[in-house]
């Protein structure tokens, strides 16, 4: 056993690039529509004469996977994925039944129903039952959690949850999502946890037999290879993943911040057909094979499966603005001055024990450059000694804005703040279209 797990550890990333030929996809889309509802493994036809990629080939065709029938069937989208109780999910076709449950030592009965699963994420779904007699209190379901799904080459972390009570306040039906699972699990195990009073936790394991094959397909799965130029450097989208459950574009950073992730990651949109595709957020990565940061922006399932057109737009990116004249502190006031195509207002300039205190705001997202802030004042150039820490500025019209205390140890009077730039939140609205193939 251990020579079949080290092959299939050494070609995991392999798998992902195998494409099978046309007419063989062809074969087994329409035998989906035929497979038995157990089919057994073929072990004559794993001989390790052949090569490792083609056995790893057979054993992927081998794994039947209810967890997610895509192919005729209809999308769901997020919202109602994580909305739904399992029953109604499986009810449209989706979903693998569990119905396995186990008992903390209160009498809580903990069930996890069902698990859909696929290139983008494992959604588990499950029940919290009290002991009889007993109820939910408010937002008491928090007493109880799941941080993880192991199994084989598996240890994906939880990303998000919903659930709801029912009426009677005696259950809590509820989804987890985590990180996509390893297809070759077949034994998955989730550690549910219940926060006792004394402050400890009792741990629960629940482990359920757990079956793939290649019916767990995305919808696309494409890469991009794709760079966008930005101030500090370059935004690259690497690849889109498209599956019944949602859709993910990952990619990586190369910016002139010695490696680092940018100040605002923006917006990126996905639009399908011509139609914006929901947005639910981004999450950044840890580094890829260049130590190059990664991200991920989730979006919502695509709006139907006949693709004509994808596009990325980034829309808004982090930005940096030079500046090459002084800013002229000898008239404060709560009036803004423009630089370029942002506003900052001086709002005064004090004398203080040690030197001259500036009060400068400006709006949320647009950060001064502090690397070598300084004034001239008596025909010298001063550095900033101290910044104070962020405060509001509610300008009673709905706008509040962000200001700060520049303080500058000089007993001339400031007459120019030397800014060497700001970073503000850009607006690129740069496309870039993903070829489909139709075929």
């Amino acid at each position: 056993m251990n020579a079949i797990e080290d092959k299939i550890q050494e070609h995991k990333q392999n798998l992902s690039q195998i494409k099978a030929p046309i007419e063989l996809e062809d074969r087994l889309r329409q035998a989906l529509h035929r497979i038995p509802e157990k089919k057994r493994r073929n072990n004559k036809a794993l001989m390790w004469s052949i090569s490792a990629a083609a056995a790893l080939l057979i054993l992927v065709s081998t794994y039947q996977y209810p967890a997610f029938a895509y192919l005729g069937g209809k999308l769901l989208n997020r919202v109602e994925l994580s909305s739904l109780s399992f029953a109604e999910v499986a009810e449209q076709g989706y979903g693998q039944s569990i119905n396995k449950s186990k008992t903390f030592k209160d009498g809580t009965v903990t069930t996890i129903n069902g698990v859909i699963a696929d290139d983008n994420a494992f959604l588990m779904y499950y029940t919290i039952k009290l002991p009889e007699g007993v109820t939910f209190k408010s937002d008491e379901f928090i007493r109880y959690g799941v941080n993880k799904i192991k199994g084989f080459l598996t240890n994906s972390n939880m990303t998000e949850g919903a659930g709801n009570y029912s009426k009677d306040k005696t259950q809590f039906q509820g989804v987890y999502k985590f990180e996509p699972v390893n297809p070759f699990s077949r034994t998955l195990t989730a550690h549910f946890s219940e926060r006792l009073d004394s402050g400890e936790q009792e741990i629960l394991p629940i482990s359920f037999k757990f079956e793939a094959n290649k019916a767990m397909k995305s919808i696309i799965n494409e890469k991009i290879s794709k760079t966008v130029a930005v101030d500090e450097g370059t935004v690259h989208y690497d690849a889109i993943v498209a599956s019944p459950t949602s859709t993910v574009i990952r990619g990586h950073y190369e910016l002139n911040n010695n490696g680092g992730y940018p100040r605002f990651p923006g917006k990126t949109k996905l639009f399908v057909n011509g139609t914006e595709v929901e947005s639910f957020g981004y999450r950044s990565g840890g580094l890829d094979g260049k130590n190059s940061p990664t991200f991920e922006f989730n979006y919502d399932v695509l709006p139907t499966d006949k693709i004509k057109s994808l596009e990325i737009v980034l829309d808004k990116f982090s930005g940096y603005r030079k500046i090459t004249e002084p800013i002229p502190l000898t008239s404060p006031s709560d009036r803004s001055m423009k630089i370029n195509n942002e506003k900052l207002w001086i709002r005064s300039v004090t004398k203080t024990g040690s030197g001259y205190d500036i009060v400068i705001a400006r709006k949320e997202f647009t950060i001064l450059d502090t690397d070598d802030l300084s004034v001239q004042a008596g025909g010298k150039k001063i550095p900033i000694a101290s910044i104070s820490v962020s405060r509001p500025w509610d300008l009673g019209n709905g706008n509040v804005l962000r200001e700060q205390t520049y303080s500058v140890q000089t007993q001339d009077k400031p007459e120019f703040l030397l800014l060497e730039g700001f970073h503000y939140i850009k607006e690129y609205n740069t496309k870039i279209s993903i070829p489909i193939d139709t075929n």
